[in-house]
């Protein structure tokens, strides 16, 4: 523990240099998050009855909650964004927990539950509380922080959950925005598609990034506490280039290149931007976590998070949830100037209508990576 500890005020120092924040755009307007977010629930829902399966077998509830002094069971949403996706999500696991409880210890009072939602500090934190449910069944909290760094007291979560959010990376690998590295990327904003050097940049950043993140976690679980981690992936040994988010990096980048040669942003500024996004797969994240030592691996899988679409996938409104995803990464670089920014996912709607087919006939691949680990 001394030796997590260590490390963690090490990285503290380091993040606090380089720290990235782009939050999901905040409010309730036409671009929010909170109306622009239903993608990424539905994709979370694919996981639902496989979350009920671990707190039911593997999560000891009766062992954890009495050894609480309140009777507390506390849990915590790392990435929780504006809502409304993580108030559903926490309300279902409380209601597992709640039953799994009840079926072990049928004659005991249920504990209480306590539930931390984080973010970075720039969140929109105000439109998560003022959306938040009135007849939630447990207390509510908001931490602000990155989830790269401790953000709780030592062995003090139960449960930990984060859906699509540990794919940022807290900042773009140094290497791809030096002009005389070899791994500078110049005419791209992304790994995919770029070489080998990029990738490898890319890739030790993210180790890096979960590195932290695994290490922050361990000394803020107690024994025995359970973490649930959806996020993007691809199989091993498969380069995610071919699936349509690689498709729609690369169609973002030559968009901005035509914006370029139009005057509308300077080819510098093409540049320099680069979108700060991992995907992972199965062996490199378990590798992660066997190097952090403080986990075993109850469960780990790629799933096909799309499985609800029937038909087509409406391209446009892929784009409008990509965009209240990521606009603030576009406007911290090339300002905040609407029509620019209204250009450039306008532009790429167009980009991708030839390639409908393309990314419909890869809408079920299994691009989701389901992983549960159990602090020991």
């Amino acid at each position: 523990m001394a030796k997590l500890l260590q490390d963690s005020c090490n990285q503290d120092a380091i993040f606090s240099k380089f720290s990235h924040s782009s939050p999901a755009n905040g409010g309730n307007g036409t671009h929010s998050y909170s109306n622009n977010s239903s993608y990424q629930r539905l994709f979370a829902n694919v996981e639902r009855d496989k979350i009920d399966q671990e707190i039911a077998h593997n999560f000891e509830i009766q062992k954890l909650s009495s050894s609480s002094p309140s009777n507390t069971l506390v849990l915590a949403d790392m990435g929780c964004a504006t809502g409304p996706n993580t108030f559903g999500t926490m309300q279902h696991i409380v209601n597992s927990m709640k039953r799994t409880f009840q079926s072990v210890c049928p004659t005991s009072p249920l504990p209480e539950f306590q539930v931390f939602f984080n973010d970075q500090t720039t969140n929109d934190f105000n439109t998560l509380f003022q959306s938040m449910p009135e007849d939630r069944d447990y207390f509510a909290a908001g931490v602000a922080g990155s989830f790269h760094r401790r953000l709780f007291p030592t062995s003090s979560v139960q449960f930990m959950h984060s859906s699509y959010a540990v794919h940022w990376l807290s900042r773009i690998p140094e290497e791809v925005l030096d002009e005389q590295s070899p791994a500078w990327n110049k005419g791209k904003i992304h790994y995919l598609g770029a070489t080998e050097t990029v990738a490898a940049a890319y890739s030790a950043q993210y180790a890096k990034d979960m590195g932290n993140f695994l290490r922050a976690r361990a000394e803020e679980l107690v024994e025995g506490g359970i973490m649930v981690i959806i996020t993007s992936g691809n199989p091993d040994g498969v380069s995610a280039a071919g699936l349509p988010s690689g498709l729609l990096y690369n169609l973002l980048a030559s968009t901005l290149m035509d914006m370029s040669k139009e005057g509308l942003v300077s080819e510098a500024e093409v540049d320099s931007f680069n979108l700060p996004i991992y995907i992972t797969c199965p062996a490199e994240m378990r590798q992660l976590v066997e190097e952090n030592g403080h986990f075993s691996i109850e469960r780990m899988e790629l799933t096909a998070p799309t499985t609800w679409i029937e038909g087509a996938v409406d391209t446009r409104e892929w784009i409008d949830h990509i965009r209240a995803a990521m606009e603030g990464i576009f406007t911290n670089h090339f300002g905040n100037d609407p029509n620019i920014i209204d250009q450039i996912f306008e532009r790429v709607t167009h980009k991708l209508e030839p390639y409908n087919e393309e990314v419909n006939s890869k809408l079920h691949e299994k691009v989701q990576l389901f992983v549960v680990l159990k602090r020991i």
